[in-house]
């Protein structure tokens, strides 16, 4: 109804303005070198109506044409990063399944157009590095470096894995430029820290390693199985090196000036007492495991030293038979009688505290006790035996 009123007003309007118009028609003149026009005021008013409304369906026809081009341009240009992304996800999804072979192949060529180099190069090695390809995973950290000059910083992640293949790698050389270059990381993810005593010790710097263990003890988040390994190997490494180059009474002199905490550290005691084994050194290994057993607290430590090669564990083997005096069936007690006795080679008596450990109702021999069986009975050239425990489940 407005429409219709609208439409009427201005059909008046223009019947009114009409004559008005036609009486004062008044004229336009465009001159253009030597062309001249001449219109009136209405006819170019008419003129330019028109051509606005040409204009306006114009617009309103080719509108969806527009629209389909650009759609069409931008499929074009974006195509090869969206299937570098779709790669790039098939490649990671491949890795997840254990498909290495097509992991590797589908990142290293989706790196560059997903714009993931970091990620891609990293997967691509460490699925190489799965294969047993250690050329083609070294090319992949090679382009990975070259990306990261161009950038001011690579992330955390990316230099731990980085560093971690470097290391499995034993290019040693490349790791220590990698871990100097970003080393203000190291106090702020302990296994980069981790990695950083592993390194030292493959470069048999022992005191800095032993100086970065000390420090991540007092690191809270730093993983306690991880810190007792990396305890034991640094001292083992340390007290390996004091012996070899210089002599038995400097090793002794280097224990007893460690701090009193590091002399009740378990891992410290236990590479101290294989050192000591390993060099036939007896007496002082007796001296320090002696007390320990007695008190029969700390049973890692005695757990960890149980196998080792001690040439004459008389006085060990007393110890442990008192404990079993108080209680026979003790199956920690028996486990350690056994290992002693093969120490000291009385085979008989090794296989009589293996036989009474078996023999405990709900036990089962772990594959340290089966061993230590098994070589108990071959000894006395009962192979038979000896085969039957080692494949007793």
């Amino acid at each position: 109804m407005i429409k219709i009123i609208l439409i009427f007003i201005i059909f008046f309007a223009a019947v009114a303005i009409s004559p008005v118009l036609i009486g004062e028609k008044g004229y336009i003149l465009i001159a253009m070198g030597d062309i001249t026009i001449e219109s009136s005021v209405v006819t170019a008013t008419l003129f330019l109506i028109v051509l606005f409304v040409a204009l306006l369906m114009s617009l309103k026809v080719f509108k969806g044409g527009i629209n389909f081009s650009l759609g069409a341009w931008n499929r074009i240009a974006f195509a090869g990063k969206r299937r570098g992304e779709r790669d790039y996800r098939k490649g990671i999804a491949a890795y997840l399944l254990g498909d290495f072979q097509q992991a590797e192949h589908l990142l290293a060529k989706s790196a560059e157009p997903s714009n993931q180099q970091d990620t891609a190069y990293l997967i691509a090695a460490k699925a190489a590095q799965s294969q047993s390809l250690e050329a083609n995973a070294s090319h992949y950290i090679q382009l990975l470096e070259h990306h990261q000059q161009s950038n001011d910083k690579a992330s955390l992640e990316s230099v731990l894995i980085q560093a971690d293949l470097l290391l499995a790698q034993q290019n040693f050389t490349n790791a220590r430029e990698l871990m100097d270059k970003y080393h203000s990381y190291l106090g702020q993810d302990h296994r980069l820290l981790a990695l950083e005593i592993k390194l030292c010790l493959q470069e048999k710097n022992t005191d800095a390693a032993i100086e970065w263990v000390n420090k991540a003890a007092k690191t809270k988040t730093f993983s306690a199985p991880l810190l007792r390994e990396l305890t034991f190997a640094a001292y083992l490494q340390k007290f390996t090196e004091v012996i070899g180059k210089q002599s038995n009474t400097a090793l002794h002199e280097y224990w007893d000036k460690l701090s009193r905490k590091a002399k009740q550290d378990t891992q410290i005691i236990a590479a101290y007492c294989q050192v000591l084994a390993s060099n036939g050194m007896t007496e002082p290994l007796t001296k320090l495991l002696v007390p320990v057993i007695k008190k029969g607290v700390n049973t890692p430590l005695i757990n960890q030293v149980k196998t080792l090669t001690i040439h004459k564990p008389a006085e060990l083997i007393s110890a442990v038979q008192k404990h079993l005096q108080r209680d026979q069936h003790n199956s920690f007690w028996l486990s350690c009688l056994g290992h002693f006795a093969n120490a000291g080679q009385d085979w008989p008596l090794a296989e009589r505290a293996f036989n009474s450990l078996a023999g405990i109702p709900d036990t089962t021999l772990s594959d340290t006790d089966k061993r230590g069986y098994a070589k108990a009975l071959a000894n006395q050239e009962k192979f038979r035996e000896a085969t039957q425990v080692l494949l007793t489940e």
